[in-house]
């Protein structure tokens, strides 16, 4: 992260960042794909998180469609809690990672492509859990949605309120703008 906020994400090298930690090009391509990955590692494990809790939970299926939906919606809203509190770094290496990020429209796109899998891997994960198609798409992008959301208010947040509390607002934020029972 350092020498991505000194030199750039494009000007960095892998040699530099093998060399700052310490390792050999060669262990760093054990590791990493490329350069890039370094701000992207774990997001597989999250995706894992994400996708265990949601199958750990209690849905009620079968219900009407809003309920159904909305039921959905508090899996995902509790995985992506949980992960909050158990997953992410410190706000600081957020802040810096992020900030690497909106620098590169590459790096962006990479982001959306990864959320966008992790909105796959928990639309899929519920309707192995009895969901229909539509309401469990609909629960994964918003649920998403609602995390992106809670993460830029978290990386910019002067105070230094703790991710899951900006994950919470998000997701009770919903009720504004979907409101259940019409």
């Amino acid at each position: 992260m350092d020498l991505y906020a000194e030199h750039g994400f494009d000007q960095t090298t892998v040699a530099e960042i093998a060399e700052r930690a310490g390792l050999t090009e060669r262990t760093f391509f054990r590791h990493f794909t490329d350069k890039r990955e370094v701000l992207f590692a774990g997001s597989e494990r999250l995706q894992e998180l994400l996708i265990d809790s949601v199958a750990a939970s209690s849905l009620s299926v079968g219900a009407t469609a809003p309920f159904a939906g909305s039921s959905a919606v508090a899996a995902v809203a509790a995985a992506f809690e949980a992960a909050a509190a158990d997953y992410f770094p410190p706000v600081e290496y957020s802040r810096q990672r992020q900030r690497v990020i909106d620098a590169n429209p590459a790096l962006q796109e990479r982001e959306l492509a990864k959320l966008d899998r992790v909105a796959a891997a928990l639309a899929s994960v519920l309707r192995e859990r009895g969901v229909d198609d539509l309401p469990a798409a609909l629960a994964a992008e918003v649920g998403v949605a609602a995390f992106k959301v809670a993460f830029t208010r978290w990386v910019t947040d002067p105070a230094d309120t703790a991710l899951i509390e900006h994950v919470r607002d998000a997701f009770a934020g919903l009720d504004a703008v979907l409101p259940t029972g019409s």
